[in-house]
């Protein structure tokens, strides 16, 4: 949590009662640890056959480093083993090239969330490899 409201309340300015919307208890978390410190996360929330995952952040001091594929293909794993069938997002418009290139596709126009630029993504998952 200190790592998301690190990332997206101060750096972003979006309002804490945005962030804290009350679905972490019931989301499967992906977190990455360097040295006893969260520097990355996301969390996946099941609809259905589909994974809806968000609140994707990773320390800016470790940004570059290709740790959001690294999250990414670890939620994508844990989405097919819980048998979703596509996982969606809403992706901030300023890195909507890193998810298409992670295999997810654009849905519908540009919105706003939280006062910033976001586009609806799905990428259907293929059967599990681990």
């Amino acid at each position: 949590m200190a790592l998301r409201h690190a990332v997206f309340c101060v750096e972003q300015g979006v309002p804490a009662d945005l962030e804290y919307d009350g679905l972490d208890a019931g989301a499967v978390h992906v977190v990455v640890v360097d040295d006893e410190r969260v520097i990355g996360t996301c969390r996946l929330v099941r609809d259905g056959e589909t994974m809806r995952l968000g609140r994707m952040a990773v320390a800016r001091e470790r940004r570059g480093e290709g740790l959001g594929a690294v999250i990414l293909d670890e939620a994508h794993a844990l989405a097919r083993e819980a048998g979703a069938r596509e996982v969606e997002l809403h992706a901030q418009a300023a890195v909507r090239g890193f998810y298409e290139r992670a295999g997810y596709a654009a849905e519908g126009d540009e919105f706003e969330e939280a006062g910033i630029a976001h586009v609806t993504m799905r990428r259907a998952l293929g059967p599990l490899t681990r």
